[in-house]
């Protein structure tokens, strides 16, 4: 599956035929790199395009009736209305992968001109050394295989047993308890408790922050954001730096990766709803590794997501090739 193929989102709407004079309904779809729309009742692709050929996306009012979203591609200016959940949601996943687009782009481009000529010269003296690696990798992938399964099964047991604790915890002393919970533990555990929480955390490095389109829980509206990797947890602000929800890595329950490009985290509890949020990103590829080594008890890979973890694991991803490289 190549990165192009990847579907990140679609969406139900309208678009408008210039050539007909008519709203006619389909989908718009988003990839990574690209932007279609597709008729429902023919099965057509009306739009085709790429994201860098963007110049400005916008919402719009047509006929000062209907709410919609118009895209800029070149000299053409292309009206969708109707838009399911609602044009402030395709709107915002929209930019936001334009916008990242545009940056990589930009820096490719920057450094491709000098790259190229070295690039040459590294050809010759690497083709014959990656035979030989790949020989060599293909032995120990086979080997690597054998001995995740093992540590798979570990993990799940040992992600299990840390769920039940927690839970085990909340249980002694339930919300629902009219008296302090202080009647639940010895005065020295209390103690303890309180001065650990009273404790400022020192400053702790950053692991990677990536900017990222928020839903929370079951909302349909989504905001841009960013998502911040601690080695102690994972934290969510909006546009502003303000903190939404800070997960420390012992709270955080399970983590699901839906795409390479859309992962949800959350937090259980018991008489009270779950917190837990999904991310969406351009550069959550980025991240998916650092999650995946910080929480490898308790992250799972949805159907969609298969091909992105087992192309990292193949040897020749690990020689340098990436299958999510347009």
């Amino acid at each position: 599956l190549m990165n192009e193929e990847i579907r990140i989102h679609s969406w139900p709407c309208s678009y408008y035929l210039d050539t007909n004079k008519q709203w006619v309904s389909g989908r718009l779809s988003l990839t990574p790199i690209a932007i279609k729309f597709t008729a429902d009742k023919t099965g057509e692709v009306l739009v085709n395009f790429h994201l860098s050929s963007i110049s400005e996306i916008k919402k719009e009012s047509s006929n000062l009736i209907f709410s919609s979203l118009t895209i800029l591609e070149k000299n053409t200016k292309h009206w969708f209305s109707s838009l399911q959940p609602n044009r402030n949601v395709v709107f915002n996943i929209l930019e936001h992968f334009w916008r990242e687009q545009l940056l990589s782009s930009q820096g490719a481009g920057a450094g491709a001109a000098a790259a190229s000529t070295k690039g040459r010269e590294l050809t010759g003296l690497l083709s014959g050394s990656q035979k030989r690696l790949e020989d060599t990798a293909k032995v120990l992938h086979h080997q690597g295989e054998q001995f995740d399964n093992i540590m798979k099964g570990l993990n799940k047991i040992e992600g299990d047993m840390d769920v039940a604790d927690r839970l085990l915890t909340e249980l002694e002393s339930p919300p629902w308890w009219p008296f302090s919970t202080k009647l639940w533990r010895s005065p020295s555990e209390a103690k303890a408790k309180e001065t650990a929480s009273a404790e400022p955390k020192p400053q702790e490095g950053i692991l990677m922050r990536i900017p990222v389109i928020i839903t929370h829980r079951t909302d349909s509206n989504v905001k841009p954001g960013q998502l911040t990797l601690f080695p102690s947890g994972l934290e969510i602000s909006d546009c502003n730096a303000q903190v939404l929800h800070r997960f420390e890595a012992r709270d955080v329950d399970d983590i699901r990766v839906h795409t390479p490009y859309e992962v949800s985290v959350r937090q259980r509890f018991i008489g009270k709803p779950d917190t837990s949020y999904r991310l969406l990103s351009a550069k959550m590829p980025e991240a998916i590794p650092l999650l995946e080594m910080q929480f490898s008890k308790k992250i799972q890979f949805l159907e969609d997501a298969l091909g992105f973890v087992g192309a990292r694991r193949s040897p020749q991803v690990d020689l340098g090739t990436s299958i999510w490289q347009a």
